[in-house]
């Protein structure tokens, strides 16, 4: 991986959930972590999509998966896809007992029709 400048194993993330969505009482699908400033936002499945947007507020291009027993890394700036990538800070994923999508008690029952696919 070739964006250094791009991660900071060092910050931990910024919560267990999507900071955007927990603002505001919102759910999320699945939850990406930015590598560089640790900010926690959900997945472009999401109806937030706050990762991404993330990424075009703060020209933060590497997110790392925020789900349990994934390590995968994904660069917005070039498209690209990485299996794996440093250590970061922990904990690297949200709680295990946290569903996705999540959180439980504000998640819809007609979920599924608002994802973004």
């Amino acid at each position: 991986m070739t964006t250094e400048h791009a991660i900071d194993p060092s910050v931990p993330p910024s919560g267990a959930g999507c900071a955007e969505c927990d603002a505001a009482g919102g759910w999320w699908f699945h939850l990406r972590r930015c590598a560089q400033c640790g900010h926690v936002g959900c997945c472009d499945s999401s109806p937030g999509q706050h990762a991404t947007a993330h990424f075009q507020a703060t020209g933060h291009p590497v997110v790392s998966s925020y789900e349990p027993g994934e390590d995968w890394f994904w660069n917005y700036a070039t498209n690209e896809l990485y299996e794996s990538g440093p250590s970061l800070a922990p904990p690297v994923s949200h709680p295990a007992g946290q569903p996705a999508p999540g959180p439980a008690d504000r998640v819809p029952a007609d979920w599924a029709r608002a994802l973004h696919r």
